[in-house]
C-alpha cells in the first residue's frame, strides 16, 4: 500500500478511525496515550507498514521522568478520583504532622526546609476539595494503613480522627478493607484512578519509590475492575468509623523506647 502524502484535518481523521476529535487532539499533543487499537487503524489508513504500532509500543514502555508531575495534573483536573492504599494514608487525606513524619521516615537525611517544602506541596494538593466543584472522591484503605504509625500516637490519633471526619461527605467516601478479606490483585502497592470530564480514565499505580501512569484504555479498565471489587468487599463508611475507633482505643499514650538486649545493642543505645 502506498503511504499517504499530504495533510488531513482532525475532523476527517476522527471520522475515519471512529474516535472523537477531542480524544485525538490529546493524543496529538501528548496529553494522552493512544488507545491500543488506534495505531493499527492509523497504519492501515496511511499505509505506514506498522510504524504507528511500533511507536505505540515504545511510548507505552517508556519510563517518563515527568510522570509524577503528569499524575498531579490529572488529579487537579479530574472530575472523579478513586484511590486504594495498602500502607500509608493517601496524600489527599493526610494531616500536616502525618505528612511530615512520613517524609522524615522516607528521607532521613533531608534538612528541615526540604521536608517542609514537600509537606506544603502535599497539602496544596488538597485544595481540590475546596474548589467550587470538587471532584467525587473515594478511597479504600487497607487495614495496615491504620496500624502503621508515623510520628507517634498523638500524630496517628489526629490522623485517624481526620479519616473519620472524611468517611462520608457530600463529595466523597472513605472505606476500610480489613485483613479478613485476604489477598487481592492490588496488594503490595497503591492505585489512583482519575476520570476526566469526557469520561476517559487514567490509572496511576505506585510502589515504594516509583509510579507508573497508564493512559491506555485496556490497563486503566483492568485497574478499575480491581478497584470496584475491593470497594464492594470493604466495610461501609459507618462500619469503617467503628473499625477506626476500635484501632484508636489500642493506641498507647506514647511509644515505649526501643531496647537492645545484646551487648552490641546496649553499646549502640549508650552512644
Amino acid at each position: 500500500m502506498r503511504a499517504y502524502r499530504g495533510t488531513m484535518s482532525l475532523e476527517r481523521l476522527a471520522e475515519i478511525v471512529n474516535f472523537s476529535k477531542s480524544h485525538l487532539a490529546r493524543v496529538e499533543t501528548a496529553d494522552s496515550m493512544p488507545p491500543p487499537e488506534l495505531p493499527a487503524l492509523l497504519d492501515a489508513r496511511f499505509g505506514t507498514d506498522g510504524i504507528f504500532s511500533e511507536l505505540y509500543q515504545l511510548a507505552r514502555n517508556e519510563s517518563q521522568p515527568d510522570q509524577l508531575q503528569r499524575r498531579m495534573e490529572l488529579e487537579a483536573q479530574a472530575c472523579s478520583v478513586a484511590e486504594y492504599t495498602c500502607q500509608v494514608v493517601p496524600g489527599l487525606l493526610q494531616t500536616a504532622d502525618y505528612s511530615r513524619a512520613l517524609f522524615k521516615a522516607h528521607y532521613p537525611c533531608a534538612v528541615a526546609e526540604v521536608i517542609e517544602a514537600m509537606v506544603d506541596i502535599r497539602l496544596n494538593r488538597q485544595a481540590i476539595f475546596r474548589a467550587d466543584t470538587p471532584p467525587d472522591y473515594s478511597a479504600i484503605l487497607d487495614e495496615a494503613v491504620l496500624h502503621r504509625g508515623f510520628g507517634g500516637p498523638a500524630v496517628m490519633r489526629a490522623q485517624l480522627n481526620r479519616l473519620i471526619d472524611l468517611m462520608l461527605t457530600a463529595s466523597g467516601t472513605v472505606q476500610v478493607l480489613p485483613f479478613a478479606y485476604g489477598g487481592h490483585p492490588l496488594v503490595g502497592g497503591s492505585l489512583a484512578l482519575f476520570t476526566r470530564a469526557d469520561g476517559t480514565q487514567v490509572a496511576w499505580e505506585e510502589g515504594s519509590d516509583s509510579g507508573t501512569l497508564m493512559e491506555d484504555l485496556e490497563r486503566a479498565t483492568a485497574r478499575r475492575r480491581s478497584y470496584d471489587l475491593l470497594r464492594s468487599c470493604s466495610l461501609s463508611p459507618s462500619e469503617s468509623v467503628t473499625f477506626i475507633r476500635s484501632v484508636m482505643e489500642t493506641l498507647p499514650e506514647d511509644y515505649a523506647p526501643l531496647t537492645y538486649p545484646t551487648p552490641m545493642g546496649r553499646a549502640l543505645q549508650e552512644r
